[in-house]
């Protein structure tokens, strides 16, 4: 009703899944999954992550306490809804109490979709969010899920989302629900020591765009009073999240360049596996918006882009790329809606930077500079994409209206389209 102010929210809500953190952390597996009732599980992996042995010796850990276990390694590397449909049709033939996922984000994302589709059956676009899919909202629980992650990236261990590339569509899309969170998170920072430097490098930002997202995003307490059952998962920055945030960036900051350059440096691996769990507890409670939201349009339509430590069969931008590739833009658009917040994310990342003249160009400049450091492409200029392709990317970015709406600055149409043209090149 005109002249009538809504009621804002007073409420937040802070869930994340229970983790296992530490060195040899995964050795004690099957004394979890015993302690979850597990009996018969699927190992969901990538054939990569296979080849390393990790799965086997999962494997091997549980049938020594007499939890059978089997293995599936099609996972794709940034899965495609026909490759967890796939994955899901596997999983039906067999009789199974709970889910293992072993790799990167994808093997947990994959994963969490499985144990979605043989629990309550249906096309996975039934549940992808609206407009993308139809949004339908998961029916009750789910089978027990343990994580198990090999990269610092997504987070995927502590939250309630899982992507994938809608191919119909060229654009990438989530399901998110409370009920997809894992059961348990292990989190064995001896599992990244293989990742090679470019796949550490996009996992870490991952970490960073996902922990600053969080902290500038609309607060919890700037939004409409939600009824206790419409409640989003992503209820906006609040006291709690802001916690686990600052704590990613500063621990980014500081450990992601160590870990690129040496791969073999625990002290660097243990930490930016520590930012990974943070962010992902973090943006999972506050949410993330305009960056992740032009990632999915800017992997979904790639053309010939081939990075460099990733398998080379498909043309393909990583997720860590494709969401990093237009946050210096996006934290020019977003400043003036909460300046202090954007110094204070510049400052934990690079405490030591040098003040710019104009305080709109302090975030962009270290994020440039990290990025610079760790190889990331120079935009999306790098995996690609010119001025000339802006036009067809913008309605992608438009469709993840649920991320949109959490931008504490709503974007328009030509807003995205600034913020795209703007990051063809990034430096």
């Amino acid at each position: 009703m005109k002249g009538v102010t809504l009621p804002t929210e007073t409420v937040f809500v802070m869930e994340a899944s229970p983790i296992k953190f530490g060195l040899g952390a995964m050795d004690e597996i099957a004394y979890d999954a015993r302690r979850l009732g597990l009996k018969r599980v699927l190992i969901v992996t990538d054939r990569h992550i296979g080849e390393l042995g990790l799965p086997d010796r999962v494997r091997a850990l549980l049938e020594e306490e007499g939890i059978k276990a089997d293995v599936y390694d099609g996972v794709e590397i940034e899965p495609t809804d026909r490759s967890m449909e796939e994955a899901a049709e596997y999983a039906r033939q067999r009789e199974l109490d709970g889910l293992i996922a072993v790799g990167g984000g994808s093997a947990l994302d994959t994963c969490k979709a499985v144990n979605l589709l043989t629990t309550y059956p249906a096309p996975l676009l039934d549940y992808i969010n609206q407009p993308v899919g139809r949004g339908r909202a998961i029916p009750g629980p789910l089978k027990p899920l343990i994580a198990v992650p090999t990269t610092a990236g997504t987070g995927s261990e502590t939250t309630a989302v899982a992507v994938t590339h809608v191919l119909a569509q060229h654009v990438k899309a989530g399901v998110s629900n409370r009920l997809l969170r894992p059961a348990l998170g292990i989190v064995d920072p001896l599992n990244t020591l293989t990742a090679p430097p470019e796949v550490t490098a996009a996992a870490g930002c991952d970490i960073l765009t996902h922990a600053i997202e969080s902290y500038t995003t609309r607060p919890y307490n700037a939004r409409p009073k939600h009824h206790p059952p419409d409640r989003p998962a992503y209820i906006g920055a609040n006291p709690a999240s802001d916690i686990w945030c600052e704590k990613a960036i500063e621990y980014v900051g500081r450990y992601l360049r160590r870990a690129v350059l040496s791969p073999l440096d625990l002290d660097a691996r243990v930490n930016l596996a520590l930012a990974a769990n943070y962010a992902g507890v973090g943006f999972g409670n506050a949410g993330v918006h305009i960056p992740h939201a032009n990632a999915y349009p800017i992997a979904g339509m790639v053309r010939d882009y081939r990075p460099a430590g990733y398998p080379q069969d498909e043309p393909m931008v990583p997720h860590g790329q494709s969401v990093s590739l237009t946050a210096p833009e996006t934290f020019r658009f977003t400043f003036d809606a909460d300046p202090e917040r954007h110094l204070r994310a510049a400052a934990l990342l690079d405490p030591r930077a040098d003040r710019v003249n104009d305080q709109r160009e302090q975030l962009p400049s270290v994020l440039v500079a990290l990025m610079r450091d760790i190889g990331i492409p120079n935009g999306i200029g790098g995996v690609g994409y010119t001025e000339a392709d802006v036009p067809d990317l913008v309605p992608g970015t438009m469709k993840q209206q649920r991320l949109l709406a959490t931008c504490a600055k709503t974007p328009t149409e030509d807003d995205i389209a600034r913020i795209l043209t703007n990051s063809v090149e990034n430096w």
